[in-house]
């Protein structure tokens, strides 16, 4: 047995591993904030993206099942009834920038370092996670009624993230 840690075996640095660890968590975060909404669909949102990650738990790639251990030991794990703490941003635009910046090095990153299928189930991943979160609450309408289920700025970050995740 060895003291190396888990990442090291999959033959990425401590740096690269942070890389692909925090994003599913920032994919969560700049899909929630592309469109201003109430705290209660902000929790919402939140709460669709933290179960999407958790999903991870059951894909039938390792690097995909590790990651998402090591997501939920550092947010909570939503089986448990943990609860992610909302993140807003001071800048959405520029976050969202930030984390479309992140996953184009992330898909980089992957391309030279694993097995294709781990990388694109990786991949997907990211999107389906950014998916659930700007479905999971509609905004504008009144009264709970009406409104857009996913609004044009939610569309553009999950569009551009499968972008940047494509190469």
């Amino acid at each position: 047995m060895t003291d190396a840690p888990q990442y090291a075996e999959f033959g990425f640095t401590d740096a690269e591993w942070g890389l692909l660890v925090g994003l599913p968590q920032a994919v969560l975060t700049a899909a929630s904030v592309a469109t201003h909404d109430s705290a209660r669909k902000t929790r919402a949102e939140t709460a669709a993206g933290l179960d999407r990650i958790s999903d991870g738990r059951i894909s039938a790639s390792p690097l995909v099942t590790t990651i998402t251990a090591a997501v939920l030991e550092q947010t909570g794990d939503p089986d448990r009834g943990e609860e992610l703490p909302a993140i807003e941003p001071a800048d959405p635009v520029g976050y969202a920038q930030d984390v479309l910046d992140r996953a184009a090095q992330a898909a980089a990153l992957l391309a030279n370092t694993t097995a294709a299928v781990d990388a694109e189930t990786y991949k997907h991943w990211l999107v389906e996670i950014a998916e659930s979160v700007v479905g999971a609450a509609t905004t504008g309408g009144v009264l709970g009624l009406g409104g857009d289920v996913v609004t044009e700025d939610e569309r553009t970050f999950r569009d551009e993230l499968a972008k940047a995740l494509a190469g």
